[in-house]
């Protein structure tokens, strides 16, 4: 049986199955509960917020071609080339996506804003649905272990790094306070500050900068250890981009917005040495 989807302006998305449901049925909610089950969506996701980063073709959450960045050509070169080599297996265009999941931060200023605007103008011109995915929550969900707490990291360069905190509830991840871009110790104190006795899984893809620091040694007492994840995170964007979807939390065009947190360099510059910070 063949299903696809209707693009609802609320950005719903719910399978059809023809010719059995007739189109004046079609309500959302009534759409809803007829379909239950059968969503089928492809969903192109990427991430473009380092030098790591990734493009994906999922179907619903199964993945179906990866194209990891590993040369130093710019996104805006690489970009496009790299997406028609993971449609070109499944013979699909740009049109055929439902769905496109994008990391929205927080990474480098222009790496962010290459796959902002990216993703923005395909859903202008095809009339697509955005998930805006954190890359934290997205390394943070490659967790195995079993520890009330989970900490994600990576690198930020000028030696802080990009981490959050997050607390397991059953099968969710619920972060605790915001995202933060901070020197690597600080991290350290802020997470035992927030834990307490409590045992943190450490995932990251850049585990170096935690784990040469001198206070590490107090999580080693522990016998805490820091995951190490694959830099190719787009895979799992796309994943948490259609879970994204079937709780209809997604975003357009016009409300998509980045999570730096950090101001570029031509702003700290601009304003002067007395401003400059994260």
């Amino acid at each position: 049986m063949f299903y696809w989807f209707e693009r609802y302006p609320d950005y719903t998305l719910v399978s059809r199955q023809t010719p059995q449901i007739q189109r004046a049925e079609w309500d959302t909610g009534r759409a809803a509960k007829i379909c239950g089950k059968m969503h089928v969506v492809l969903i192109l996701a990427l991430d473009t917020c380092d030098a790591r980063g990734s493009v994906a073709l999922l179907r619903d959450e199964s993945l179906l071609h990866a194209a990891p960045h590993t040369t130093t050509e710019d996104y805006s070169s690489w970009l496009l080339p790299a997406i028609a080599t993971v449609l070109a297996p499944a013979q699909l265009t740009l049109q055929d996506i439902d769905l496109y999941a994008v990391a929205a931060g927080p990474g480098s200023f222009t790496g962010v804003r290459v796959g902002l605007t990216t993703v923005k103008a395909w859903s202008e011109v095809h009339g697509r649905p955005i998930a805006a995915v954190s890359r934290l929550e997205t390394i943070a969900a490659q967790g195995t272990g079993s520890a009330p707490y989970v900490a994600a990291f990576i690198d930020a360069r000028r030696n802080q790094i990009f981490a959050a905190l997050y607390r397991r509830q059953a099968a969710l991840l619920q972060r605790v306070d915001e995202e933060m871009v901070i020197a690597p110790d600080d991290f350290l104190e802020w997470c035992t500050a927030n834990t307490g006795s409590e045992k943190i899984d450490w995932v990251s893809t850049d585990p170096n900068c935690l784990t040469q620091t001198q206070p590490w040694s107090s999580r080693l007492a522990v016998n805490e250890t820091v995951h190490e994840i694959s830099p190719l995170l787009a895979p799992r964007i796309g994943q948490i981009g259609y879970r994204l979807a079937l709780q209809n939390h997604l975003t357009d065009a016009l409300t998509l917005d980045a999570n730096y947190l950090r101001r570029s360099d031509a702003e700290i510059f601009w304003k002067g040495p007395s401003q400059h910070g994260a």
